[in-house]
């Protein structure tokens, strides 16, 4: 017989056993009991993580089972689901229950991330079971983001591992401040004190060198349930409460939330008809009432609250985790992405910012790339400036760095196209998490967390100044372009470049050829040719060239410039129809056959690394306004094209 397991009688067919209600199918009044039971509870919302094997899946089979918040068909399918895995003797396999994925049986592993609900006399909780390889940490993150607490599960037999750190400081960086340290499958190690007490000294050690404060420590047994629900004989040393009994106890960020300044990102603008306008979200932090002053940000404006609505009617008061419809008392402006505060004290607006940052994609971060930022409800074109340093996850140790790998974290500079509301993550997870958004595949590439802004941020503005960029084009008569040519070394992108700028310069236009290699004689001598190189190299050009057209000159541009991405982040610095992105094409094999400078010779030997259309990718354009092919057509036909195309002259 199973620990916990009842030697009662099974209910009759179609009951179950719900939370400690017999409850049939056909028996609502119990089911409304049952949910009117727990309605009023506070909610948990914790995690389990570590490494792998530590016995996460088990622990929570374990509370949905002793809790009783199985039914009796899962029961029976998870007795015969135990017997096919190989589990001895009438033992239940309690991972089974929330290892869900085919491909987790088959492994028996974790790889998504599971949610489960279940509730005691005292609370209700929702926990995620969270993976333990490495390869799924961003998984584990998608999990930490929403945690009060955060159980660290470690195998008595192996001790701390790397990724036992590398959980506990994701943990703490995502703002979880109560860790549950529970030292797992101690039957394996005949219940030993010493090796537990080592095991929590170790821990502590590490813990303190990452900022963590104080950690509650268990002793338990997944699956015998030792110290989970009911105290363990064999472990009559521990005088600690057991896991539920904490859980049941530990303080709520949703209580810490309520006392916080009122903050409401706004999610949608509510307007059925003419007669009303409301601005709907989910309340992050503090309490407001109808008549108090808030301000609606970036814009800065002060108005007051006229009403709290809902489908239920309208409130008295909106609390933190409540969501809402606000109508405020004068017409202002108002929309998705806005953050309604209390005006007295309202969150700050930047668009610089100091970050932790956890890298969650294959492909390596790219500093100077331009990604969508998402933080709250706001969305927001961002790049990442600078790596500070990078975290060695196992040491604390601060580490040089140029770009991230998968699961790497690092403390960065941000910066994004616009201000944007936010408050350090200490103080609001809602206004100060965010993630990254790869703006071709739209995948999420990386989470953060904000410190502060960066105090050039709030000292730098805009110096207001007489002349236009229109009046320094109208007295040079000409319309300001970036011609943008790319392609691989050796197609002929600065021939043909040379060749656009002679014909302009004999027409009385003023230009500025900026050439990739002579930018790299100065501007950019700083940079090698890695892909974060790169990217930062088209940046500057970028910026510079945009610099020029604002003094009203037809700048030429000749860089491989390999990626879209970069190509899209300097066209969008231009208005519309000004950047011109010319593809000068030509096949690797024609290019390297060329080969002026002998630069695919030495890339072939392994000489050049880095090298585009060798050990480096080129991205063609998908929609280039003119394409060059010079395979079979001269540079001199080209230019001529070229030039007829900007003009707008008849060809």
């Amino acid at each position: 017989m199973p620990a916990g397991k009842s030697s009662e009688p099974a209910p009759e067919a179609g009951w179950a056993s719900c939370g400690g209600y017999e409850v049939s199918e056909l028996a609502a009044r119990d089911i409304h009991a049952y949910l009117d039971r727990h309605q009023d509870k506070s909610l948990l919302r914790f995690i389990t993580c570590g490494s792998v094997d530590d016995g996460k899946s088990t622990l929570i089979g374990r509370l949905l089972y002793d809790s009783k918040m199985i039914f009796n068909d899962t029961f029976e399918a998870l007795a015969a689901d135990s017997r096919r895995v190989g589990t001895q003797g009438e033992n239940i396999d309690f991972a089974l229950l929330v290892d869900g994925l085919a491909a987790e049986r088959e492994q028996g592993i974790t790889i998504d991330v599971a949610y489960r609900f279940f509730a005691t006399e005292r609370r209700k909780f929702i926990v995620a079971d969270t993976p333990g390889h490495e390869q799924y940490t961003r998984n584990m993150v998608t999990g930490a983001s929403t945690a009060d607490l955060a159980i660290i599960l470690i195998d008595a037999r192996k001790g701390v591992l790397t990724q036992t750190r590398r959980h506990s400081y994701l943990a703490h960086l995502l703002g979880i401040r109560n860790i549950a340290l529970a030292v797992n499958k101690m039957d394996l190690v005949g219940y030993d004190r010493a090796v537990y007490d080592d095991i929590v000294a170790d821990y502590r050690a590490f813990a303190d060198t990452i900022g963590i404060g104080e950690v509650t420590a268990l002793p338990i047994s997944g699956l015998g349930g030792d110290n989970i629900v009911a105290r363990s004989g064999p472990m009559d040393w521990y005088g600690g409460p057991t896991l539920i009994e904490h859980l049941e106890t530990v303080a709520i960020d949703a209580d810490l939330d309520r006392a916080k300044p009122f903050r409401m990102p706004v999610q949608w603008v509510n307007r059925p008809n003419l007669d009303f306008r409301g601005f709907s979200g989910l309340v992050a932090g503090g309490a407001a009432r109808p008549g108090d002053k808030v301000r609606i940000l970036p814009s800065g404006k002060v108005t007051s609250i006229a009403r709290i609505v809902t489908f239920d009617g309208d409130l008295d008061e909106a609390v933190a985790g409540q969501s809402v419809t606000l109508t405020l008392a004068d017409e202002v402006d108002c929309s998705r992405g806005d953050v309604i505060a209390a005006a007295a004290a309202p969150p700050e607006v930047a668009d610089q910012f100091e970050a932790s940052l956890v890298w969650m994609a294959e492909e390596e971060l790219l500093p100077g790339r331009a990604y969508w930022l998402k933080s709250a409800t706001q969305n927001v074109s961002a790049s990442v400036q600078e790596l500070k340093y990078q975290v060695n996850v196992n040491t604390a140790e601060h580490l040089a760095a140029k770009t991230l790998e998968l699961n790497g974290i690092a403390v960065v500079n941000i910066a994004t196209e616009r201000p944007i509301v936010f408050e350090s993550y200490d103080d609001s997870k809602d206004l100060g998490g965010f993630i990254l958004i790869d703006k071709l595949s739209n995948a999420t590439v990386g989470a953060g967390t904000i410190h502060f802004a960066l105090r050039r941020a709030q000292n730098v503005h805009w110096q207001a100044i007489d002349i236009s960029r229109a009046a320094r084009a109208a007295q040079k008569h000409q319309q300001p372009k970036l011609l943008w040519f790319t392609g691989l070394s050796g197609a002929g992108k600065s021939t043909i470049a040379n060749l656009v700028e002679r014909k302009l310069h004999a027409l009385g236009k003023h230009s500025f050829l900026l050439d990739g290699d002579n930018v790299r004689h100065g501007l950019n001598k700083d940079l090698g040719f890695t892909d974060a190189d790169r990217v930062e190299n088209i940046r500057r050009v970028g910026e510079v060239a945009k610099l020029m057209t604002d003094a009203g000159l037809i700048v030429l541009s000749a860089f491989i410039s390999p990626f879209r991405a970069e190509r899209r982040m300097v066209r969008s610095m231009f208005p519309e129809g000004e950047f011109v992105e010319i593809h000068v094409d030509a096949p690797l094999a024609e290019a390297e056959r060329r080969d002026v400078k002998g630069l695919y010779a030495k890339a072939r030997a392994g000489k050049l690394p880095n090298f585009t259309g060798i050990d480096s990718p080129y991205e063609e354009p998908e929609e280039a306004d003119i394409v060059i092919d010079t395979t079979r057509m001269t540079a001199e036909a080209a230019a001529e094209r070229i030039v007829d195309f900007i003009l707008d002259r008849s060809v």
